[in-house]
């Protein structure tokens, strides 16, 4: 059974398909954990760089997963808003190694915080500061210093301390999203709204 079977629950949501967001840029490590929260038959032993983007669609005992693997090339960033709309949740992957890269991060990230069709939304967010197992990485803490995540105040959002390639921290991630779609069906239930308006 793969990590994303436990997203089920995702902001109780009734469908049978599950659109779940992953992005960052390129060579942050987004398909390699992709792969690894997928069912263990399902998983690929060769993992190569994602070009445009692509979808990945597996299933669960209960759910259908749709996941797209955005590429985080430059040429291919706008692409991203393209898929925004059919989100229910952000994976947003970070290579905790590359400091020369974080600001770049940072500028897709307010863009992505920016848009119209994410903007007013309560969708979650969890954040991989990925490739901990390397010798430059930053710790978490910092990686979300250098993208002022405190600054996110409409959004649910977490950050995980992440090595992709050993799956380790991965379940954390999962865990919280879990948590979080729990606490918002229970806003829901007495009457919260889960959009924001400004």
């Amino acid at each position: 059974m793969g990590l994303l079977d436990r997203l089920s629950v995702l902001l109780g949501l009734k469908k049978k398909e599950v659109h779940v967001l992953c992005l960052g840029l390129d060579n942050s490590g987004k398909t390699t954990i992709i792969n690894k929260l997928k069912p263990s038959n399902a998983q690929s032993q060769n993992i190569l760089p994602t070009i445009g983007f692509s979808i990945e669609k597996f299933k669960s005992s209960s759910l259908s997963f749709t996941v797209f693997d955005m590429s985080g090339q430059g040429r291919y960033r706008n692409l991203w808003e393209h898929y925004y709309k059919e989100g229910q949740a952000i994976i947003f992957v970070v290579d905790s190694s590359d400091r020369l890269r974080m600001v770049v991060a940072k500028e897709e990230l307010d863009t992505l915080l920016n848009h119209p069709d994410i903007k007013h939304r309560r969708i979650p967010i969890l954040f991989f500061a990925n490739k901990m197992d390397l010798r430059d990485a930053v710790t978490s803490v910092k990686v979300s210093q250098l993208l002022c995540l405190e600054n996110i105040k409409d959004k649910p959002w977490h950050i995980c301390a992440s090595d992709a390639i050993k799956g380790e921290g991965l379940q954390e991630g999962v865990d919280w999203l879990q948590g979080t779609s729990q606490n918002t069906v229970l806003k829901i239930q007495h009457g919260w709204k889960p959009y924001c308006h400004s």
